[in-house]
């Protein structure tokens, strides 16, 4: 196969089917049997399995999940990217990545109505940005620590992304490449878009809260 646009396409399916395999809806069906879309917060995500299945099954899915982002982007993209026509590693592995994510979010497998995307996109961002996912990840604890909304957490780690990869290089580390940190910028955008129903129930102060994670808890 010599074409190269051919090729781009077929592995970006490729991303996209590995993206689409429904995690969480499988461990419903199988220690349940139930739709894991039909209980809870309704959300085909590891967050959803933890308030109907357990920390146990929603640490597997939640695994698994960042393992979707993280393969086509940091494996696939670099064993396939010499057969493409493409010029950037990285562009490359943003295409990949994002399309792992748009597989999770809208699961061929399941009437493609699948999670929020936030686990895969963990895994795509891990591959990318190493150094600051870790930090990321802490804006988000804290972020749940004081609030006690995941949807919260999500999208203020999604938000300090770019903020903390222009900072990076403040401290004497490589800056990122000008495509991956444009993908960046990006990232907060797919995350309000995917809890725009969270930011309704927000709104309508009928969110779900993880209280069990809140330190500072208000006293009645």
């Amino acid at each position: 196969m010599n074409n190269p646009n051919l090729i781009l396409i077929l592995i970006l399916f490729a991303s996209y089917l590995i993206g689409s395999f429904p995690t969480s809806i499988l461990m419903g069906r199988f220690l349940k049997g139930i739709d894991i879309r039909e209980h809870g917060s309704g959300n085909a995500g590891g967050t959803n399995v933890f308030r109907v299945l357990g920390w146990k099954p929603a640490l597997i899915v939640i695994t698994f999940d960042i393992f979707k982002g993280w393969f086509p982007t940091f494996y696939l993209a670099k064993l396939l990217f010499e057969f493409t026509s493409l010029p950037d590693l990285g562009l490359f592995q943003i295409l990949c990545g994002f399309c792992a994510v748009l597989g999770h979010t809208y699961t061929i497998f399941a009437g493609f109505k699948g999670g929020k995307g936030v686990g895969t996109l963990a895994g795509l961002l891990i591959a990318l940005f190493p150094l600051a996912v870790p930090l990321c990840i802490l804006v988000f604890a804290i972020t749940l620590i004081f609030t006690g909304y995941v949807s919260i957490g999500s999208i203020m780690a999604s938000a300090s992304l770019p903020i903390i990869l222009l900072l990076l290089p403040l401290l004497g580390i490589e800056p990122a490449q000008l495509s991956v940190l444009i993908f960046s910028l990006m990232v907060p955008f797919f995350v309000i878009y995917t809890h725009r129903s969270n930011i309704s129930r927000l709104r309508n102060d009928e969110e779900n809260q993880f209280k069990k994670a809140m330190i500072f808890k208000k006293k009645n």
